[in-house]
């Protein structure tokens, strides 16, 4: 039996140029992409001038759409996955459908298993780890907070780790991220990446307060937030 190859590729998280020579040409050679969001991915492929079939594959429909990605693989097709921006599975969908592909084509299609491999490229985390100037030889990524059941938790966590911690923030809730580090973890510093590779990145640090104030009297609440506690 054929065993055909799905492929996890990286694509920009800003600026439209930092996209692989080797990512473009695997999506040149795919049978099909499947992306987070189809109009997002209609963009990075009208711009390089790429002509393949893409469909939708996020967070809610991932371990659904998985089972076709099986059956495609069983019969032999070249599959891209990409997710809006950065690294498939880096706080990003991805990783279910990589779980739910190893564990449904092990041992199923005889001695030959699909090929999964990783083309990697860009993410906001290690951009911001790359210029912050930190000592990063051992830290934790928690991603996105909860919203509600369990943030206290993370936070009291962020305060006690002995490691650099990285987290992701949106515009909406970077003001009030603040305010809670300056509660629980008061002596910790914070790194900001914002906007990183696009024409406004900066990277800002300092104390809650001060990049309470920096931010806001700057009318600078806006864009993606990458950030380092430490």
């Amino acid at each position: 039996m054929s065993s055909g190859t799905l492929s996890i590729v990286a694509t920009p998280i800003g600026n439209m140029e930092d996209i692989t020579l080797r990512a473009l040409r695997t999506l040149r050679e795919a049978d099909v992409v499947f992306a987070e969001d189809t109009r997002v991915a209609a963009k990075l492929l009208a711009r390089h001038e790429i002509q393949v079939s893409v469909h939708r594959l996020d967070a809610e429909i991932e371990t659904k759409v998985a089972a076709e990605v099986v059956q495609r693989l069983e019969a032999g097709e070249r599959i891209v996955y990409i997710s809006d921006a950065g690294t498939p599975g880096l706080s990003d969908p991805g990783s279910r459908l990589v779980a739910y592909v190893r564990q449904a084509t092990t041992g199923a299609m005889g001695t030959i298993a699909p090929k999964i491999e990783a083309i990697p490229g860009a993410s906001a985390l290690t951009a911001l780890i790359s210029i912050a100037g930190i000592d990063m030889s051992q830290f934790t990524f928690i991603g996105f907070l909860p919203h509600k059941k369990g943030r206290q938790t993370m936070l009291k966590e962020i305060a006690a780790s002995e490691y650099p911690v990285v987290l992701y923030e949106s515009p909406h809730r970077i003001i009030k991220l603040l305010e809670e580090l300056s509660k629980f973890a008061p002596d910790k510093r914070v790194t900001i990446g914002r906007e990183l590779t696009k024409m406004h990145e900066e990277l800002i640090a300092g104390t809650h307060e001060e990049l309470i104030q920096s931010l806001e009297s700057r009318n600078a609440v806006r864009g993606e937030f990458v950030l380092i506690v430490y």
